[in-house]
């Protein structure tokens, strides 16, 4: 079995650990609603992407009723 030859001193544990944190993500404002959203995303406000309504928000489809 392999075991330590040397025991792990506080310093080196901890600058380990020291990159173990959250990262705030990044946004972007919309063109259209100036709503934030992450880059590269379909807005979930208004449903634009890149000069197109991708979504359709806000129309509600009609199910189809058995007669």
């Amino acid at each position: 079995m392999a075991v330590p030859k040397r025991k792990t001193s506080k310093a080196r544990q901890r600058s380990r650990s020291a990159n173990w944190r959250l990262e705030v993500p990044n946004l972007s404002a919309c063109p259209r609603c100036k709503e934030l959203r992450p880059p590269h995303f379909v807005c979930p406000n208004c449903g634009y992407y890149r000069g197109r309504d991708v979504l359709e928000l806000g129309k509600k489809k009609k199910k189809k009723t058995k007669e």
